[in-house]
């Protein structure tokens, strides 16, 4: 940044550091030693950070870890990919509000769906897919509709909204003029695009202070972990600790951008296991589902999405690199290409997750309800897309080639491509065009947190 440039932002400087306790990055700096012995995997949540035998539990770093590699400009085939994605927000935003559908053509988001959609725009405007007059448009009007939205309890957005109207409503999008609870995820996860505008784009700043400062930040945790809230009948609800391994540490971390206690659900080491893959130690939450209710999906994308908009911490990097051998080596026994992660699929029931690990069996498929779908596995175009992005290697480039053909030009990506015959899934919705876009902009730019507009790769 030039000298003109600094006197033009220095009017700037003073709120960008108020912002909301500072909306700056925390650093991680984890110290861990030695590899765990072998570890039941179906041990269940019984006390922190001890696993069987009071043994502390430990971390063992790989060796020949790839660094992320360094920025490029795009291709001409990958630019014209990113033009597919930011196909689905042109034809999904409703100008009445601003917003964008979760799904093609169905009016409601959740929260993850609105941060999926500002980190795409920010993505396009990186990748100068819009002008910035047009980014300037959206922004504003985004903010302003998230700064106007009616709060579950007067304090915390609900799980769903009309993109049309703004209402809350529920999953089925009927409406609930007293909402379904909040999720702690699906906000914290809103908080990293909002984190890039104050930091990036101090013209919306303002606008993304307003937005939080009608929040009651401090009501998402309890003693250091995340919390939501489930409706369980009219007028009644319940706070529910929210997170397992992966998703738990990414959505604290964007959390403590804005100065939250989240110090229980940063801690990679609280309810850590791990379970033998093809011979790699892989990662996953002890917590199990038959004494929490909580399935404990091994799935690619918390750590896609740490590595691009973070770049990574130290025990980040290495889960995220078993996670990514573990499907890597799949590939290699099976000759089935792997790239896996939860997706909406394109028929019922309609949502499903494909997990590395979960409920003590790898490579399980299940249902949100945990029962079994293993005949819709599909490969991830959004996992294909991600793990590119952050590894270049040969097999993730046979990841974007089987990936490539998977959309539909006038609407944006499917979801993914069946295991089962090699149909595609033609689900298309937010999230896997904005992690498409999300891990274009990397390829050019680098992590999107703390990314300044003067630079240039």
């Amino acid at each position: 940044m030039n000298n003109e440039n600094l006197l033009r932002a220095r009017s700037n400087i003073v709120f960008i550091i108020a912002l909301l306790v500072g909306f700056g990055l925390v650093m991680w700096v984890e110290k861990h030693s030695v590899a765990p012995p072998g570890q039941d995997a179906a041990v269940l949540a019984q006390g922190r950070n001890w696993g069987p035998g009071n043994v502390p539990r430990t971390i063992t770093y790989s060796q020949g870890i790839p660094a992320l590699p360094e920025p490029r400009p795009l291709d001409a085939r990958e630019r014209e990919w990113a033009q597919v994605a930011w196909k689905y927000f042109d034809n999904n935003t409703h100008p009445e509000t601003g917003l964008v559908n979760s799904v093609d053509k169905y009016e409601a988001a959740t929260m993850w769906d609105t941060a999926s959609y500002l980190l795409a725009l920010i993505s396009a405007a990186r990748l100068e897919l819009i002008p910035m007059k047009e980014f300037d448009a959206r922004m504003a009007k985004a903010l302003a509709a998230l700064g106007r939205l009616p709060l579950f309890d007067a304090a915390l957005p609900n799980k769903s909204y009309s993109t049309a109207t703004l209402s809350m409503v529920d999953y089925a999008n009927k409406p609930t003029p007293n909402g379904i609870g909040w999720s702690a995820i699906d906000i914290s996860r809103l908080l990293v695009p909002l984190n890039i505008i104050a930091w990036s784009y101090p013209a919306h700043g303002e606008s993304a202070r307003r937005v939080i400062a009608r929040w009651n930040m401090q009501r998402l945790t309890h003693e250091g972990a995340l919390f939501g809230v489930h409706v369980v009948n009219a007028g009644e609800f319940q706070h529910l600790q929210e997170g397992r391994l992966g998703y738990e540490q990414y959505a604290a971390k964007a959390a403590s951008l804005v100065g939250l206690d989240v110090a229980e659900a940063l801690d990679y080491r609280a309810q850590l296991d791990y379970a033998d893959v093809y011979g790699i130690q892989l990662p996953h939450d002890r917590r199990d589902a038959r004494a929490t209710g909580g399935h404990n999906y091994v799935v690619s994308e918390p750590y896609v999405l740490d590595g691009l908009e973070f770049g990574w911490d130290r025990v980040s990097r290495e889960f995220a690199w078993r996670v990514y051998r573990a499907q890597e080596e799949r590939y290699r026994r099976t000759g089935t290409l792997t790239a896996v992660t939860e997706d909406h699929i394109d028929r019922a029931p309609y949502f499903v997750y494909n997990t590395v690990y979960s409920n003590g069996k790898a490579w399980n498929t299940l249902t949100e309800k945990g029962e079994d779908a293993s005949k819709l596995r599909s490969l991830s175009v959004k996992a294909a897309f991600g793990w590119h992005a952050l590894y270049r290697s040969d097999y993730t480039a046979k990841l974007v080639g089987a990936a490539a053909k998977l959309f539909d030009p006038e609407r944006g990506w499917y979801a993914g491509m069946y295991e089962e015959g090699g149909a595609p899934n033609k689900a298309i919705t937010a999230n896997t065009n904005a992690v498409v876009l999300e891990s274009l902009a990397f390829i050019a730019s680098g992590r999107l947190v703390n990314y300044r507009q003067e630079e240039k790769p």
